[in-house]
């Protein structure tokens, strides 16, 4: 592949070890190219303004701030660049703070090698991504919240409307059903399209169907709406 044409990624953990092992484990990838590294959140603000990634892996656990209070500031200093975090951090409260701050994932430090770089395909082309095991947490953060996760719309595409309180949203066809529960499942649109032996484009029709439909702006959201039981 070009190297032109990888993705960008800069990562930020402050474990020199792991960090170094990561940014080898990322560079076996021809399709991503790491441009940079931080240890903390202060000098990740100094250098991403420059690099301009495409992704931001981001730790929790930083010294000085913590790394989902530092979302903001990454986006701020890099709007085109998405955070994506990457932590041991299980709590649901860290992953609803991440996402309400901006982040376009959030990954538990477990993940295997092939998933992580799928994960920042994903994130780079502007889809939310979720470890699996992480969303029945984030259905119960928002849920006792009250409301549907506060996700930032994706940038790659217009906001979606919401849908009046007092009006309930249109039906769902069969198939749009289908793939609202395949995106519970956290499966991306090629793997909905795989499962449901349909094209790709057909898949990215039925979620902005499924999206406007329902008033939503983001899978994750989508996601959050088929796990809960009272819609």
């Amino acid at each position: 592949m070009n190297p032109d044409s990888a993705i960008t990624v800069f990562v930020v953990d402050d474990h020199n070890l792991f960090r170094r092992g990561l940014v080898a484990l990322l560079s076996l990838d021809d399709g991503l190219r790491v441009v940079g590294e931080a240890g903390d959140a202060a000098e990740a603000l100094r250098l991403v303004p420059v690099l301009q990634p495409q992704v931001i892996l981001l730790d929790n656990h930083l010294p000085g701030v913590l790394g989902i209070d530092a979302v903001r500031g990454l986006r701020a200093a890099s709007p085109a660049s998405h955070v994506l975090m990457l932590t041991v951090s299980e709590d649901a409260q860290d992953l609803a703070t991440a996402l309400r701050n901006g982040a376009q994932g959030y990954l538990l430090k477990t993940i295997e090698g092939d998933l992580l770089a799928e994960a920042i395909r994903r994130a780079a082309a502007g889809e939310p991504v979720v470890s699996p095991e992480l969303m029945g947490k984030l259905v119960a953060a928002f849920q006792s919240q009250g409301g549907p996760p506060p996700v930032a719309p994706m940038q790659t595409t217009a906001p979606v409307p919401s849908t009046s309180a007092a009006t309930a949203p249109p039906p769902l066809s069969p198939r749009e059903e289908e793939v609202l529960r395949e995106i519970a499942l956290g499966a991306s649109n090629k793997e909905i399209a795989r499962t449901l032996d349909i094209a790709e484009t057909t898949v990215k029709i039925h979620v902005q169907h499924i999206l406007r439909k329902l008033g939503l702006s983001s899978r994750v959201q989508a996601a959050v709406y088929a796990a809960n039981p009272r819609h």
